[in-house]
């Protein structure tokens, strides 16, 4: 009964946070836009929020080792808090990017006490249903952000301080748990080469779906309001693109267990480039049409990152995954904290149709390295099993390593 008191703790931590920072980044977009900032500088506040994320990571386990995972909670969280109540204190562009650093560092932080937590208490009979849980609480989440800026006004001082409560409440269930907090696990060594040991075609996959789900949720505000959106119609548009992800992984994890997974990773960048070029090229689609190239946009390119990190897994030894976990964390901040600013130069330049041509050739540098790649090495005939791989922390592969093996 603790224990299970101690997950739902756990989860409304999640969902409290995860409704905090989801908001922050349309929130940013659309706020820039009112205060007259130019399309780059919106651009920057998305790849100063991936910066931070990744400092996060970093920095998150080894300061959970110093003062333990309440204290270092309330510390993340505190950075955070004050990230988002200094925005309509100091307006301007690269205090905010400043701001969103800080943001960054909050949701890695606390996302890394959290899988920490879990993975110091569940068991291997557990493990599946806690993960399952994990991934409907998160997503859920992150689908109700999305749909929060319909209601928040932008450059509000009101709608920052109501994310900052979100994210000030999130404290509450972790820290007044009265369950006994786990050791402390060892933090994991950073070795991006391992990704491209076991995986060169993971690593790149990685990174080009940061390319796809970072600019889209960072830049994508941008792309809805110069394609004549309303705020309300950008909350559903965002929303569209998470709905899409969420049910996708189902099928694509069927897809990738049943067949070689850089083909299923090849035909989703071809599906994604349809996407994009229809997108892009049918400007007069109109609201619905425009909803519903976000949902397949989605659909498409959402579950690359996990089907990456499953095919890498395929060529790891079992002692390897959570450091194989971090690398690929690694290439996808990498790719996430250059792609909302390259994205917001070229929609400044070329126009909002610019993102998606931008996302189609990451998309189709991908297939013609898959192609390369499967010249080069054959396929495991003895795969790891398929399981949705959350970007939130360098230490999720202890979550997950053990279920991979789990045929």
């Amino acid at each position: 009964m603790r224990t299970a008191i101690s997950f739902a703790a756990l989860f409304l931590s999640v969902i409290l946070m995860q409704l905090s920072s989801g908001g922050v980044g349309p929130l940013d977009a659309l706020s820039g836009l009112a205060l007259n900032f130019s399309t780059e500088q919106i651009g920057l506040l998305g790849s100063a929020h991936f910066l931070g994320f990744f400092i996060g990571c970093w920095w998150a386990p080894r300061l959970m080792g110093s003062v333990g995972h309440s204290r270092a909670f309330a510390a993340f969280t505190a950075a955070g808090t004050i990230g988002l109540m200094s925005h309509m204190m100091f307006v301007d562009a690269y205090a905010w990017a400043l701001m969103r650093i800080a943001s960054g560092i909050c949701v890695a932080g606390c996302y890394t006490v959290i899988e920490a937590w879990l993975q110091a208490k569940v068991t291997n009979e557990t493990r599946g249903r806690t993960m399952g849980v994990y991934r409907v609480a998160d997503m859920g989440a992150s689908l109700v952000a999305q749909m929060l800026i319909s209601v928040l006004e932008p450059a509000s001082y009101v709608s920052y301080n109501l994310l900052a409560l979100f994210c000030c409440a999130s404290l509450l269930p972790l820290t007044l748990t009265r369950v006994t907090q786990p050791e402390t696990p060892a933090a994991p060594r950073l070795r991006p080469s391992l990704a491209i040991i076991c995986s060169p075609m993971a690593a790149a996959a990685v990174v080009v779906a940061a390319i796809s789900t970072a600019t889209f949720r960072m830049v994508g505000p941008i792309y809805g309001q110069q394609v004549g959106l309303a705020v309300e119609q950008i909350a559903y548009f965002l929303a569209a693109f998470v709905l899409g992800g969420a049910l996708a992984q189902l099928p694509v994890g069927w897809l990738a267990d049943k067949f070689d997974r850089r083909h299923v990773m090849i035909a989703l960048s071809v599906a994604a480039i349809i996407c994009c070029i229809a997108t892009a090229a049918l400007p007069g689609l109109g609201t619905t049409g425009i909803m519903w190239s976000a949902f397949f946009f989605g659909l498409t390119s959402f579950p690359i990152y996990s089907v990456a990190a499953a095919h890498a897994n395929d060529f790891a030894e079992n002692h390897e995954r959570v450091e194989l976990a971090a690398a690929l964390m690694f290439f996808y901040a990498l790719g996430a904290i250059a792609a909302p600013l390259l994205a917001s130069s070229l929609i400044e330049t070329y126009g909002p149709s610019a993102m998606f041509l931008m996302i189609a050739v990451g998309h189709g540098a991908l297939i013609l390295f898959g192609f390369g790649r499967m010249l080069v090495r054959p396929t495991m005939d003895e795969k790891t099993r398929y399981i949705w791989a959350p970007r939130t922390s360098f230490t999720i592969g202890r979550l997950t390593g053990a279920i991979r093996d789990k045929r």
